[in-house]
């Protein structure tokens, strides 16, 4: 004879998600967490995804990653081949006229044409945004099935303070439409906590629902086993991402501050490895005995130009597959965390995916980033030396004291091992099921289990 236990049956959710493998990239690695992950809470997804013929912009190709999407849940693709991106002057009046350019109307058609045989087998809809056109296919597909569905931004869209639009005017809109556009959401989630706070700040209606934070985290499988050995006579800094490095003429600026079309004090060229070389030579100036032991490695796409720019103690590996780049982050000596700069006060919403993975290295970390929910994080972690974006010496300083502290054979810290957990992949899909249930209700079915008989 069994017992009877009560236990929810598997629901489904048709998970829309553009950047999927055999994408990689940072927008790939939250996904495919929640994908692997949700079955252990009862959601069984189905990916609805692009065809990913080709690398994308901000989607280079890992098809290393392709294996971890197993066997138990299924991904149907979009067909065709996507049209590609609109750029240079076409991109820059589209922007101005806000005329929607033909890769948002194919994503859009592509994925609800292609959810559409799904969605009545689901019980919730969760579009992962960017592209935030996303959003707009999982309202469509909820409205046509009756489903609820889930926003959830890995960036803030309009609200972020590292976008740069035409005018004020075309920012004030942009909010309109996402305004607009998250209206139907049963609930909304949110990278980080000052993100959800201006969310809710500047679209109040939107607090009659769950509006919650789930940040990006780490898989710790990924950093199992012994740490690879480091290199005895060679002080590695490594960077993982990619860079901008195309500086804004002192007119674009000026023009972008008259007509508020960014953050005020926005300044996008520190995202990028300029400011560190500039701190590197200053530091080799005054300590030409470094001069042979600093190695600068670059990790990600970088274009000829700037790859032929780089001084001789930088090296450009290009775009590893996952795997490879967790093993450099584990074997380095310092990890620079770059981000975009704004004025004294202004907060930065957003924390750069990798934040999670450099502290899950257990590698120290150099963070040239402004006020905000990246900065507190680095500062709580323990392991982090802190500055402006622009602050040359600062950084100088920094890489100096942690070479001195490496030559002398001095450890360096390990962060906070309290802070690490909040951030394990596994947790945040846990979140992201609850948010489901919130938005579904409870739901239970009696489900026999036997008892095995006991031997005497």
């Amino acid at each position: 004879m069994g017992d009877v236990t009560t236990e929810r049956a598997a629901r489904r959710v048709l998970f829309l998600a553009y950047y999927f493998p055999p994408l990689g990239g940072g927008g790939v690695q939250r996904s495919l967490a929640f994908t692997r992950y949700l079955p252990e809470h009862g959601y069984e997804p189905l990916v609805v995804t692009g065809p990913a013929g080709d690398a994308v912009q901000w989607g280079p190709k890992d098809a290393t990653l392709a294996a971890r999407v197993g066997q138990t849940f299924d991904v149907v693709r979009v067909p065709g081949h996507e049209p590609e991106r609109t750029t240079a002057w076409r991109c820059r009046w589209e922007r101005w006229a806000r005329v929607e350019e033909e890769f948002s109307r194919w994503w859009v058609d592509g994925a609800v044409a292609t959810g559409r045989p799904h969605v009545h087998d689901a019980d919730v809809v969760y579009a992962s945004m960017s592209p935030f056109e996303t959003g707009r296919a999982a309202a469509q597909l909820a409205a046509a099935s009756g489903k609820p569905w889930v926003a959830d931004l890995r960036d803030p869209w309009a609200l972020d303070d590292w976008l740069v639009f035409p005018t004020g005017v075309h920012r004030r809109l942009e909010l309109g439409t996402m305004r607009r556009a998250l209206s139907s959401a049963a609930a909304v989630v949110m990278n980080t906590p000052d993100a959800r706070s201006e969310l809710l700040r500047r679209a109040p209606e939107l607090g009659d629902r769950p509006v919650v934070t789930i940040p990006n985290g780490f898989d710790p499988s990924d950093f199992d086993g012994p740490a690879p050995a480091r290199e005895p006579c060679v002080f590695r800094i490594v960077h993982a991402g990619h860079v901008h490095t195309r500086p804004e003429r002192a007119t674009t600026k000026l023009g972008r501050r008259i007509l508020g079309g960014s953050e005020r004090g926005l300044e996008t060229f520190t995202r990028s490895h300029a400011y560190l070389v500039r701190a590197i030579d200053r530091l080799l100036e005054r300590r030409p005995d470094l001069r042979d032991a600093i190695r600068l490695e670059l990790v990600g796409p970088m274009s000829d130009a700037d790859r032929a720019s780089l001084p001789e103690y930088a090296v450009s590996r290009g775009y590893l597959a996952h795997a490879q780049t967790i093993e450099l982050l584990r074997a380095a000596d310092l990890l620079f965390l770059p981000m975009h700069d704004l004025a004294e006060g202004q907060r930065a919403r957003i924390i750069p995916g990798k934040t999670y993975e450099y502290l899950a290295a257990k590698t120290p970390v150099l963070g040239a980033v402004p006020d905000g929910d990246a900065r507190e994080l680095l500062e709580a972690a323990g392991n982090a030396d802190v500055c402006r974006p622009t602050d040359v010496d600062a950084m100088s300083a920094a890489i100096e004291r942690r070479a001195d502290n490496w030559r002398a054979g001095i450890e360096p810290p390990e962060p906070d091992p309290d802070l690490l957990p909040r951030f394990d992949r596994r947790r945040l899909t846990a979140e992201l099921a609850e948010v489901f249930d919130l938005v579904l209700g409870p739901a239970a079915v009696p489900v026999h289990h036997s008892t095995p008989e006991v031997p005497a």
